[in-house]
């Protein structure tokens, strides 16, 4: 912040301040999704929409609160530089996640096993060199360095350059130990198979699965109406005006009150290939592409130079 003049310093805040907010909300929002839907699912089974919602919301809560007494821990490490935190907790925790990403992309052979045991072997690994971090502190200047040899003459990057070097032998050893999936489950998700064309599913089961349900749904809709109000339709029933404590709860509950559309099965078709479509207009990928290597260049020359 020194080596800018008065006027940009305020800016780079505010562009700190927005990348920080972005970056919370998005961990606060994946993490309240993973729980509510990977745990909290498994557990009630039957939990509705409202109540994953309520749980969900909740959670963003208690990550709050924990973030908020992790603060004197941030502040005793890394000499209380925020920067150097963010950078060596990242170290420690993402190259697992950045090793399985690049090999499940340009791989064909990683499997969910290979996957599995790489993330658990990373984060293992990951988790130790962060709780020795915090164990054996950095001496003051003058004193005698008696922390590990892995701690006093490593630099946590490339420690993560390690780390991710190691995960990717692990994640390739075990899925060459292992099935590996299917070739017509790869159609469009790996780099070599992203032009493949899909399989189609038959949604004739799935609609008479769908109508059934939908059937069931709107019965006890019906059943749950007043009784003065019998004599509406089951689209009128979803427009009616509910009071403001309903609507705060809805809203509360992420829950839209207005009808959703219902689709034939030849527009839910046409909705999931375009939903899953990656074509790109020539003109529009073009700009992208050269937005992304001139946007690549400036922050390498900017880390260098500054760095």
């Amino acid at each position: 912040m020194e080596l800018m003049p008065v006027g940009l310093r305020g800016l780079m805040i505010a562009v700190i301040m927005a990348a920080l907010m972005s970056s919370l909300t998005s961990i606060f929002n994946s993490s309240s999704t993973l729980f509510a839907i990977d745990i909290w699912q498994r557990l009630r089974k039957k939990a509705t929409e409202q109540e994953l919602m309520i749980v969900g919301r909740v959670f963003v809560l208690i990550l709050v609160a924990i973030s908020i007494l992790w603060i004197p821990i941030i502040q005793t490490a890394n000499s209380g530089q925020l920067f150097d935190y963010i950078q060596s907790i990242t170290s420690y925790l993402a190259p697992p996640i950045t090793a399985l990403f690049i090999l499940a992309i340009f791989c064909k052979r990683i499997n969910e096993p290979g996957a599995f045991w790489g993330l658990m072997f990373g984060l293992v690994v990951g988790l130790i060199r962060m709780v020795m971090e915090f164990i054996y502190r950095v001496p003051s200047c003058g004193e005698e360095d008696k922390r590990p040899a892995v701690l006093k003459e490593m630099h946590y990057l490339y420690f993560a350059i390690i780390l991710c070097a190691l995960t990717a032998i692990v994640i390739f050893l075990v899925s060459l130990c292992t099935p590996p999936v299917p070739e017509e489950k790869l159609a469009q998700l790996t780099w070599w198979t992203r032009h493949f064309k899909a399989p189609e599913i038959r949604l004739e089961n799935q609609t008479c699965v769908s109508a059934e349900m939908t059937s069931s749904k709107e019965e006890n809709d019906l059943h749950s109406i007043p009784w003065e109000n019998r004599d509406l339709e089951h689209e009128e029933y979803r427009e009616v005006k509910h009071p403001c404590w309903k609507k705060v709860y809805f809203w509360f509950c992420g829950i839209s009150t207005t009808p959703k559309p219902i689709l034939t099965r030849d527009e839910q078709a046409a909705l999931e290939r375009k939903l899953t479509s990656i074509k790109e207009e020539p003109l529009w990928k073009a700009i992208c592409n050269i937005n992304a290597v001139i946007l690549l260049a400036i922050n390498v020359f900017l880390w260098g130079y500054f760095g």
